[in-house]
Order: structure tokens, then sequence, then C-alpha cells
């Protein structure tokens, strides 16, 4: 689907959030169910698609993209709901053999309405269960856990689970305990979300790396890209800004004690220890107490910064993922995402900016929050969720495989098929 999401785009405009015409117009239930022969095999295209559309995917691409639909979801068969929001666009399904896929469709407004604009947003497996989707769970490659709870007043109640408690790598969800040492910061007065601070120190990837050095931010901006960017200058900026001790204090709070896990690391520290050059210093670091590794992070600073972090060492296969790395169960994560739901206050809007699924998918919840983490062997999504009668719900997997890259598109269909389910 990474394919398909980065080429399918709507073509000069943007369709946005409406209410539903009562009965979709003829010209674009005609397109509509027309489109379900144009996914099921090449021809006609040119009749079909505008000149707009052609130009930016080519009918060679487009085949190609409608055949990995095949390969993925099985033939064709129908089209299922259909809603129009607007004279020209609107929302179909179409059912294959093994998903119902969800499009956005936009023609033109004049005859013969040939499509300007087409986006596939989301699929569910059809004939799914919770069973289905533990069962591909426990099989995959590596070692995985998963858990599912509803969130009550008396604590998370278990639901549905795969080994939720066995910590394992996490990557960017460590993000998660940042937010939330901000957000109690807040709720204690210690720290407003208005706050600025300077940007710094930087780290690798991310839209911050190239900003000016010390730049002026919010720590409400911070935290935004930290957690719907996944940026790891911010993510290290407000490690090291709110104080390690105190991150680690959270994470503690919310019994993620996996000694692996303290201190916290910053991005570019992990990467830097991760990188061959440094195998003496990450020997020493994944042997020593938690006092030793802080006396290491102290002493070694100007080594393990982002300039001296040669991404291409460490980006290709798993780099001591089970040794140096960010630790924590399903359960633990549940924890974490439950107090951000009680105390967290601007926390969830930061929270619901990136949903790391389809948005199709999301928007069937009336609150959708998401933090995720990856890296060569390592996958992990977190998810809190408020379903349309106001219960919440908590959904945490991982999936590491230390001696290769993990299908990160794989996971990420389990657990949309797992949220899917529970939103049914």
């Amino acid at each position: 689907m990474r394919l398909l999401a980065a080429a399918l785009v709507l073509i000069g405009m943007a369709l946005l959030p409406g209410r539903a015409m009562a009965d979709p117009a003829p010209a674009f239930r005609a397109r509509a169910t027309q489109l379900v022969t144009i996914l099921a095999g090449p021809g006609n295209e040119a009749d079909f698609f505008s000149p707009v559309f052609i130009d930016a995917i080519p009918v060679d691409r487009w085949r190609a993209l409608a055949a990995d639909l095949r390969r993925q979801h099985g033939r064709p068969i129908a089209l299922g709901a259909l809603t129009q929001q607007s004279a020209t666009a609107g929302q179909m399904e179409v059912r294959y053999e093994r998903a119902i896929v969800a499009i956005t469709l936009v023609i033109a407004p004049d005859p013969p309405n040939r499509v300007v604009g087409l986006r596939i947003i989301g699929s569910r497996q059809a004939d799914d269960s919770m069973a289905a989707v533990l069962r591909d769970i426990a099989a995959l490659p590596g070692r995985s856990s998963f858990a599912i709870a509803r969130l009550t007043d008396a604590g998370p109640v278990l639901l549905q689970s795969h080994h939720p408690d066995q910590p394992l790598a996490t990557g960017s969800s460590f993000k998660l305990t940042v937010l939330a040492e901000l957000a109690r910061a807040v709720q204690a007065g210690e720290r407003r979300w208005s706050d600025v601070i300077p940007l710094g120190p930087k780290s690798f990837s991310g839209r911050l790396m190239a900003w000016p050095d010390h730049a002026p931010m919010t720590l409400h901006s911070l935290a935004t890209a930290m957690i719907a960017e996944s940026d790891n200058s911010a993510s290290d900026t407000l490690l090291l800004g709110l104080g390690r001790d105190k991150v680690d204090a959270m994470r503690q709070r919310f019994g993620i004690t996996d000694p692996r896990s303290l201190p916290m690391l910053t991005t570019a520290e992990a990467f830097a220890l991760k990188m061959p050059a440094n195998a003496e210093l990450r020997h020493r670091y994944e042997a020593g107490t938690i006092a030793d590794r802080r006396a290491l992070l102290r002493d070694a600073a100007t080594r393990l910064t982002a300039a001296h972090v040669d991404v291409g060492t460490v980006s290709e296969n798993p780099v001591a993922i089970d040794t140096l790395e960010w630790f924590a169960s399903p359960q633990e994560e549940i924890a974490q995402l439950d107090w951000l739901r009680r105390t967290g206050g601007d926390a969830l809007s930061i929270m619901a900016v990136n949903p790391g699924i389809a948005p199709a998918n999301a928007k069937r919840w009336r609150y959708f929050g998401y933090k995720g983490g990856s890296e060569p062997g390592v996958i992990a999504m977190n998810f809190l969720v408020q379903a349309q009668d106001g219960q919440y719900y908590a959904v945490s997997g991982a999936w590491n495989d230390p001696v290769a890259r993990v299908d990160e598109g794989r996971f990420v269909m389990l657990m949309t098929r797992a949220l899917n389910l529970l939103a049914d």
C-alpha cells in the first residue's frame, strides 16, 4: 500500500468534509461503477480518466497500481457503499474477494464527467475476525506482542492479547513518555505549553534538522513535531530540556521498568552507540549498570551527537535491537495511553494530528490518537481511540526481528484490521 499512497493523489483539488448528498448523482454513480471494471483489468483508461489525471499518473503506472491491489486483495467484485459529498466528489467502496477498499473519487463537472482525482484511503479485510488477527500476529517471524484494553475508571481491562507483558523494542514510541512528562509538568504548573526554548541539540532526520541552530520554539510546537512527524530533533530537545531524570521517572510511573530502557536515550545517543565505530562504547553501555550508563553518556557526550552518526551504517539492517533501544510491553504502553487519556490535556490533540493508518479507517472513531516507531528490525504502533458511544480503548503492538528488516506494511495492515474489528 506504500506505493499506492505515494502515487494516487487528488489532482489539483482537495476534498473537504461535508454533508453527504441524499442520493448520488447519476454521473457520479456511473463513474464509480465503471471504476470497478477499470480496477479489474486494463482497458479504456483514456476514456475513464481525464487528461489531467493521466498527465500525473500515466496509464502504465495506473495499471501497475491496480494490479498491486489485485495481488493484495483478489479480484474486484462489486461496488459497495457510495457517498457523494459535493457535485463532483465523494467516497466509494469496492468489494474485492478478500477486502473492502475505500476510495475518494472526483469527477469533472461537465460531460463526459471523466475522473480527475482518485485516492485509495483505506481497506479492511472481508470476513475478518480478531482470532484471525491474533493468529497472524503470532505467526510473524521473530517476536511479537499485542494487546487491546478497554479503559475504565478502575483502570485498563484487557480484552485481547498476544504476549501482552513481553517488552520489545519500540523505536520512536518512547516519545510518548516525553510527551507525558511534558503534560505532567504543565499540569503541575512547572511549564506552560506556550513556553519557548531553543531548538537543540539537533538530531538526524526530520524537518527540524534543517532549521537554524537554537531557533526559539514553543513546547507545544516541539511536542507536535515530535509526535505527529516523529521529528528526532524535537524529541531530543524536549527530553533534555525537560530533564532526563524526570522522563525516566515518568517511564517508571507507568511500570516500564525494563533495565535496558534506563536511562532514556536521545535518538542521537542511541544511534551513535549503534555505529560500528563506537562498538567499544556500546559494549560498555550494554554491560553497565544504570549508574554506569549515565556516567558513560556524560563522559562520551561529545562522541554521541548527531554530527557523529553515519546514518548509512545503521539504516539497512537491525543493529543491537535486543540490547540498545527503548523497550516496553503492550500492557505498559496501555498504562501510559490511559494516563494520557485522563491527564494529558493538550497532549490528546497533538496525538490526533497523524493517525498512523488510512484516514478513512481512523474516521470511524470519535477520537483517534497515535504514536508509533520503527527502525530496521523494529516496528511498534500505539493507539488511543474513543468509540462513537464514548468508550475509550487502547491498542498496542510491536514486532521485532533481530536478523532481518520487518515488513512494516504487513504490520500496519494487522493493526488496522484489529482497529476496524474493534470499531465494528
